[in-house]
């Protein structure tokens, strides 16, 4: 597993950016997977800023989000896809015919469902990158601690901590209880997994993730599995890493072939770009 320790959410933004950035310049039709949430807004934001200023075309990759709740439509503020929409896809040249979400409109049709979410991945050719968060109790998805770590795609029941976190979404009515998520092994699956995690609450579980046993109850553990596993974390939820020092010496010592695949001579390989004249 890559460790990359970055000075703040922004620079772990701009650092996720830059290898998925690499990857879809490579490789203009790679398929991503995609997830929401806090810790990817900046990153979202600087590959939407690549894109107005003609760096980046994401107009012929195809993309798979992580999870959706059951039952919540497209537009509602809780929704996934309204959120993916908002920070990305909205800002971006994209071929919504190739824009997929794991989306049930009750619990009954999620086997349905989750069946040809793992069809149309594998259609697709496979996952070349699945983007991550983690949840202060190590999970990824919504793949809880205790999930198989054999799991493919789908229902899973929340607990109340996850439902807490998202009332403010919902309310003044009740969240979802029941989410469909990519399952482990499908993550697993992905030829490259990049993880993002930032802010002092996360600390705890990136500790677990990297340098803990890989064991069900920390399920972002299993990335200790996946051949091709990037970690960007900022200074902050990198606190409690053992080997910190460690992650930053074999940081420094990459050869210039593992840079330059990762886009960071990104400037040098970019033709000229217009000023940039703000936010996305």
């Amino acid at each position: 597993m890559e460790v990359l320790i970055v000075p703040d959410a922004a620079a772990a933004g701009e650092r996720g950016a830059r290898i998925v950035a690499a990857l879809v310049r490579a490789t203009p039709t790679a398929v991503l997977g995609l997830a929401t949430g806090e810790t990817q807004r900046p990153m979202y934001a600087a590959l939407a800023r690549r894109c107005r200023t003609r760096q980046l075309r994401l107009a012929e990759v195809t993309t798979f989000n992580l999870d959706e709740f059951v039952g919540v439509p497209a537009d509602h503020r809780g929704s996934f896809r309204r959120a993916m929409h908002e920070q990305l896809f909205d800002l971006v040249e994209v071929d919504a015919a190739r824009v997929h979400f794991p989306a049930a409109a009750s619990v009954d049709e999620v086997p349905m469902i989750c069946d040809r979410y793992e069809a149309a991945i594998a259609t697709a050719g496979g996952l070349d990158l699945q983007l991550l968060g983690i949840g202060e109790d190590g999970h990824i998805g919504f793949n809880e601690p205790t999930s198989s770590l054999a799991s493919r795609t789908r229902l899973k029941t929340l607990t109340e901590r996850t439902v807490d976190g998202a009332r403010a979404a919902f309310a003044p009515g009740e969240p979802p209880r029941h989410v469909v998520t990519m399952g482990i092994a499908t993550i697993l699956s992905a030829r490259r997994c990049l993880l993002l995690a930032t802010g002092a609450r996360k600390a705890r579980a990136v500790a677990a993730m990297v340098e803990g046993p890989l064991t069900s109850m920390v399920p972002a553990s299993a990335l200790q599995l996946h051949a091709r596993a990037t970690v960007i974390v900022d200074e902050a939820a990198a606190a409690q890493l053992t080997l910190a020092a460690y992650y930053r010496d074999v940081e420094r010592g990459k050869p210039a072939w593992q840079r330059r695949a990762d886009g960071d001579d990104e400037d040098a390989a970019t033709s000229p770009r217009e000023p940039d004249r703000g936010n996305p």
